[in-house]
């Protein structure tokens, strides 16, 4: 067992979801957000895996490298097959591989975790290995750092010990910890049971908690995320004039518009410009018009924009009459711009039906006419929507923990960082599962399902929403891991007892 510490300023924190990669290094007194983020993906030039012969089908992406993990092929995550030939140097990661797409060349891309498995080891270590020593800048013969690695869930017991093997054999670390990230996306909300709704690319992890423990047995994965949302909003935005009006000024064939609505459609959701109603409502976040607490703006660091808010707004106070009633009739309509690819675009109230088909999946069907449209979502081989796939997830508990379940709803996500109301539009939904009759009342049945969020005094989360939960709970672990030996494993420890040690020695691993 590892009787030694750590310094805080040493510790490296890399969150590995399906589709996207965050590191960090160093704890401070004020967590911080990580400073580097790829995405979870490889490339390789298409010469190296013709040497290896034909291995079937393969994700190409040439151009923007828009394509994500694909579902059209049997959801195949790993496109490039495993070879004793192939070297990690021989993969792209990051901008190089965003580079090399970009100028059309002939890459083979695949998303090793995109199945929520580790499907290629090789590609794993290319990607870790890019965060390491290129993205935190660490040296591989003097690494000195700790490293606490947050992955999805249920993975096989030999992953573990191989990914351990990774980062001491390979990467030479002076310790290492796995951390389940359902779990860090809890503790960041600072609470030890609940559920949490982890909406992804093409998938979405729902994982019930309770006291500490993962519910292995009730885990469900419901068929649906982001990228059927941008699809019907693609969809939406055909008949809106000032985008048709923008894509034959750009000149884009008609076979290329779904492509091009699609990646308008992301555009708008990753500004920000979406909000998702709550029965009919949408709710708007109100613009603080007191009295700026001083204290928390020098500690969060934000005096800069305090000063240049304070000064737009005497500026819009010295607005002409006309000026003004020009904001307000906007308002009004609801109207926002985007710049795309060039030119202004103005989109309206349709895109807030951005993540509707989150919770009716009659909307798929209103696909963007594109080849690798998606199935239904299923648990278990049956279409669920979000709420009916959380409802069977927490029906899979024991009836004495489902009401302290329900009083956690974490939803994260990279969606949540950037489209506000989703957490209580789900609420909304899960009504049916709740006990609303007070003559019912008894003690193992919920009446009520309470939100999670990320706690305001957390100040470099305070504007990220909940998507970065999985990187904040693995930092507050961290800070407790790497001081007490039992929660992790040095390199004596696995010089003495292998990979094995991995598992006996990562808390949320017991």
């Amino acid at each position: 067992m590892a009787s030694i510490g750590f310094r805080d300023s040493s510790v490296v924190i890399i969150e590995t979801s399906r589709t996207v990669i965050r590191g960090g290094l160093g704890l401070h007194e004020l967590l911080r957000a990580p400073s580097f983020e790829i995405q979870a993906r490889v490339g390789l030039r298409a010469q190296h895996a013709s040497i290896e012969g034909n291995y079937g089908p393969k994700l190409t992406v040439g151009g923007s490298g828009e394509a994500g993990p694909s579902t059209s092929n049997s959801r195949a995550a790993s496109a490039i097959p495993q070879s004793q030939h192939l070297k990690v140097t021989d993969y792209l990661v990051g901008p190089q591989l965003d580079d090399a797409l970009a100028a059309g060349q002939d890459i083979i891309v695949s998303w090793p975790f995109a199945e929520g498995q580790i499907k290629d080891f090789m590609q794993a270590e290319a990607l870790w290995k890019y965060v390491l020593f290129t993205g935190l800048q660490l040296r591989r013969v003097q690494n000195e750092s700790p490293v606490l690695l947050s992955l999805f869930p249920g993975l096989p017991r030999d992953t573990y010990e191989r990914t351990g093997q990774i980062f001491f054999e390979r990467f030479n670390v002076a310790a290492f910890s796995i951390l389940d990230r359902p779990m860090a996306q809890l503790y960041s909300a600072g609470t030890l049971s609940g559920i949490v709704v982890d909406i992804g690319e093409t998938l979405t992890d729902i994982t019930p908690i309770y006291d500490g423990l993962p519910l292995s047995g009730a885990r469900t994965i419901a068929r649906i995320g982001t990228r059927d949302c941008e699809r019907f909003l693609a969809h939406l935005l055909r008949n809106n004039t000032s985008v048709i009006a923008t894509l034959a000024e750009l000149a884009i064939p008609p076979a290329e518009q779904p492509t091009a609505l699609r990646a308008l459609a992301r555009q708008v959701w990753q500004a920000g410009l979406v909000r998702v109603p709550v029965q009919g409502v949408i709710v708007r976040e109100v613009e603080d018009e007191g009295v700026t607490d001083i204290a928390a703006v020098l500690v969060a660091g934000k005096e800069k924009a305090v000063i240049e808010n304070g000064m737009k707004r005497r500026a819009t106070a010295k607005a002409s009459a006309a000026e003004q009633a020009r904001a307000k009739e906007i308002e009004a309509l609801d109207l926002a711009t985007v710049e795309f690819r060039g030119k202004e675009v103005t989109v309206g109230k349709e895109r807030h039906r951005f993540c509707e088909p989150l919770f009716d999946l009659s909307l798929l069907s209103l696909g963007d006419g594109s080849v690798d449209q998606y199935a239904s979502p299923e648990v278990d081989g049956l279409p669920m929507t979000l709420h009916d796939a959380a409802g069977h997830a927490v029906r899979l508990a024991d009836v004495d923990q489902r009401q302290y379940i329900w009083h956690g709803l974490m939803v994260t996500g990279d969606i949540a960082a950037h489209v506000k109301g989703i957490a209580p539009a789900l609420q909304t939904h899960l009504s049916t599962f709740i006990l609303t009759n007070a003559d019912q009342h008894n003690e193992v049945q919920p009446r009520q399902v309470r939100i999670l969020k990320v706690p305001e005094y957390f100040a470099e989360y305070r504007e990220k929403g909940d998507g970065l939960a999985a990187f904040l709970g693995s930092s507050i672990v961290a800070k407790v891991t790497f001081h007490d030996g039992k929660n992790f494993i040095s390199k004596a420890d696995y010089a003495e007892r292998g990979p094995k040690a991995v598992l006996e020695m990562s808390a949320s691993l017991f």
